[in-house]
């Protein structure tokens, strides 16, 4: 069966081995405005973040992995695993079709995604950026460029 042969689309988007717990609650309070279906971190857990004003926690699921090899394995049936990484290999945010079903996967700042995040991701996504940014604003802009009105799903 094919990835997108599936009736309803959604996504989730996560942080691995993230460096700030005001990172994640960032995320997760724009997570919830524009659309994710749950949050998620690898490696580093946090708890309720004093960032997350609009009460996020309470409106989605988080989920927590140890590992990436854990968290590769639980993956939503269906979903592509879409990493975020300044990276040769990586496909421009701007021209990027969106899988319907997917995981956004982001890593720290400063040593950005495992190498194998990398190479077991289905797509690799970079955008412009002259240096790395925060991992909330680049899940931020990640999440804004899926609701633009361009073609959004990848026919694979």
């Amino acid at each position: 069966m094919s990835r997108d042969n599936f009736e309803h689309e959604f996504f989730g988007i996560g942080i691995q081995n993230g460096k700030t717990p005001e990172n994640l609650g960032v995320l997760w309070r724009t997570a919830q405005n524009l659309g994710a279906s749950f949050i998620f971190t690898i490696g580093n857990r946090y708890a309720k973040q004093s960032s997350d004003t609009h009460q996020a926690v309470k409106a989605m699921p988080y989920f927590h992995y140890d590992t990436f090899d854990d968290f590769y394995g639980n993956l939503p049936k269906g979903a592509m695993l879409v990493g975020v990484e300044m990276t040769e290999n990586a496909v421009d945010l701007e021209t990027f079709h969106h899988p319907r079903r997917c995981v956004y996967l982001l890593g720290a700042e400063d040593h950005g995604l495992t190498a194998q995040a990398c190479k077991k991701s289905h797509h690799l996504v970079r955008f412009q950026s002259v240096k790395s940014l925060n991992v909330a604003v680049a899940g931020s802009i990640v999440m804004y460029d899926r609701n633009l009105p361009k073609p959004r799903f990848n026919k694979r």
